[in-house]
């Protein structure tokens, strides 16, 4: 692995890194088994975060997943959505 999964799309409009795509330098995801969800979803009233849409996946707590070796995300891009900030691209082994 040679770079971090990018965040393809980001539907989840609440949260504050979301303007318009995400713009968290790196997210990482967690939740429980099954329920895989951006850890740095934040719901606030201001935008921040970069100023440009590069969001990525800097870590992955899902060990279950068919993109996770040695915690990092190997998908090509994922997608987040949903109310709870899912992760979309969440493939059980």
């Amino acid at each position: 692995m040679t770079s971090l999964a990018p965040v393809a799309s980001c539907e989840v409009t609440a949260c504050a890194f979301n303007d318009g795509a995400c713009r968290a330098d790196a997210v990482t995801i967690s939740g429980s088994t099954g329920s895989p969800t951006c850890g740095t979803f934040i719901a606030l009233d201001v935008r921040g975060g970069l100023p440009t849409a590069e969001g990525h996946v800097g870590a992955c707590q899902r060990l279950e997943c068919v993109h996770n070796t040695d915690l990092m995300c190997t998908a090509e891009a994922v997608t987040v959505g949903g109310d709870t900030a899912n992760c979309l691209t969440y493939s059980q082994e």
